[in-house]
């Protein structure tokens, strides 16, 4: 009996010709296989490398350099120093399902004319449970939260799906790896940023220079972030794509004009 055939795997392996690079991985070819590695060891030498098996490509996959546990495996927090090589697309495709799960399967829906992909605010709506909080968010508020939990400093997937006044990354940003649909840390941030806007407002009488002071901080902080504090842990006021919320929204403040520019 002959093997299913995957047509979006045949599709995915054809496009690679001699490498592709995807997100943080290099996929080259030898011979009827493949090698994968990470893009920063691209001119490393095999021998500095830590070959691995593809049974425990999982592993590399689960954690950062430093051993932090890694929910969103499209972040760009893939650790280095490692490489595998598979036999066939049989083993190419188990290891992308570990390292980039999905991916094949969604690269290949959003090459369709059509490709199927959600409407934030209609994604939202549908949410039930403590999610329907979610259904709150102004389109204002929403496309926020879209920016700061998207950004290319947090996700590698290039996000096909739109939300009012966010529209889809532009084809360049990010990986060839799309996005169809609000994933569970993104419902997450949603639900976490409108408990913030049903808080009462503090009234803050603050200079320009001020708040130049504190958009500064947190662009210090967002380069420098807290290695203690958990990707997905949005309870804590130093969680990096919390940072980036608060910094856009200083930046929308209003400021006088200086006092030598109205004379």
């Amino acid at each position: 009996m002959s093997e299913l055939k995957n047509p979006a795997l045949d599709t995915f392996t054809t496009m690679i010709g001699q490498e592709l690079v995807m997100a943080q991985l290099i996929i080259s070819r030898q011979g009827a296989g493949f090698e994968l590695r990470h893009v920063e060891d691209r001119q490393q030498a095999v021998l500095k490398l830590r070959t691995i098996a593809l049974d425990t490509v999982r592993t590399v996959a689960q954690s950062t350099s430093s051993g932090a546990y890694r929910p969103l495996k499209s972040a760009p927090n893939l650790q280095s120093g490692w490489r595998l090589v598979v036999a066939d697309a049989a083993g190419l495709e188990r290891a992308l399902a570990e390292l980039y799960p999905g991916a094949v399967a969604d690269w290949h829906t959003a090459r369709s004319p059509q490709p199927s992909t959600t409407n934030f605010q209609q994604f939202t709506s549908r949410q039930t449970g403590m999610y329907r909080i979610t259904a709150m968010l102004t389109d204002e508020q929403a496309a926020s939260a879209i920016g700061a939990c998207c950004a290319e400093a947090f996700c590698l997937k290039r996000r096909l799906w739109t939300g009012t006044g966010r529209a889809a990354d532009p084809p360049a940003k990010k990986s060839l790896i799309p996005c169809l649909e609000p994933c569970a840390i993104m419902l997450e941030f949603a639900r976490k940023t409108m408990r913030i806007e049903q808080q009462e407002k503090v009234p803050v009488n603050l200079a320009p220079d001020e708040i130049a002071t504190l958009v500064s901080a947190l662009e210090t902080a967002l380069a420098h972030p807290n290695p203690q504090v958990r990707e997905a842990d949005f309870a804590s006021a130093d969680n990096p794509r919390r940072l980036r919320l608060t910094l856009e929204k200083l930046k929308t403040i209003p400021l006088p004009k200086p006092k030598d520019a109205e004379e």
